[in-house]
């Protein structure tokens, strides 16, 4: 059985899934994959939506973890979590666009906004890994 103290480690998995299917969906569209590339980038969402769902409940009940590391590290840390923050709110409505346009078929759209979403959300992927490790792993 899971305990809310399992999820940090739950979130960084679900983090990581996403960061490898969207690298693989990247990579099956550059090969024109179509359906695989679909695949993976809807994989790559309802990982997503429970990295959030567990992301809340975690952080519903335990509350945040403080940075308790000092020296060089903590500038680098704060730096990673406010850019993983920032850009983490920016990606919902991108990527539920980029869905959408995808399922509209309105391709043309889709192409563009996805340079735009693709590296904003393996950046909040990534980092959400980084940031468990220098929080949960580091000390």
């Amino acid at each position: 059985m899971l305990e809310i103290s399992d999820l940090p480690t739950v979130n960084a998995t679900l983090n990581t899934i996403s960061g490898i299917l969207l690298t693989i969906g990247y990579v099956f569209i550059r090969q024109r994959k179509i359906t695989a590339h679909k695949n993976c980038m809807l994989a790559a969402f309802g990982v997503s939506v429970l990295f959030l769902i567990s992301y809340v409940i975690y952080h519903a009940n335990a509350g945040s973890k403080p940075f308790t590391q000092q020296g060089w590290i903590r500038p680098v840390y704060f730096t990673i979590l406010i850019s993983h923050i920032l850009l983490a709110f920016v990606i919902v409505p991108l990527a539920l666009r980029t869905l959408y346009l995808a399922w509209r078929e309105r391709f043309d759209a889709h192409r563009r906004i996805a340079k735009i979403t693709f590296p904003i959300w393996l950046y909040v992927s990534v980092t959400g890994v980084i940031i468990y490790l220098m929080l949960y792993q580091l000390g």
